[in-house]
């Protein structure tokens, strides 16, 4: 018995091999797309991560906000304010 080939007979040699070309340039795109992928996979990680850290310091910032009938000097940066001197008349000097 003789095994029959499941490609039609018309099918030369040249063209399998133009086929076997085409299906290997196909198979390097795929790599390369699933490598882009995942680097953009890892950029969005990344990205998100940022976003993330920076949504916690704007929500320090803004607890550290005092209520609006509160009068004191905003401290948004944590950093030390001088307390007024009570000699100080409380106008703002002009340099």
């Amino acid at each position: 018995m003789t095994e029959q080939s499941s490609l039609p007979r018309n099918l030369e040699s040249a063209d399998l091999d133009a086929l076997s070309a085409s299906l290997e340039r196909l198979s390097q795109k795929i790599t390369l797309i699933q490598e882009a992928v995942n680097q953009l996979s890892q950029n969005r990680s990344q990205l998100e991560g940022k976003i993330e850290e920076a949504q916690r310091r704007v929500q320090r910032i803004l607890n550290r906000l005092p209520d609006q009938s509160d009068g004191r000097q905003l401290n948004l940066l944590g950093e030390a304010i001088p307390t007024n001197n009570p000699e100080d008349d409380g106008e703002p000097t002009t340099h």
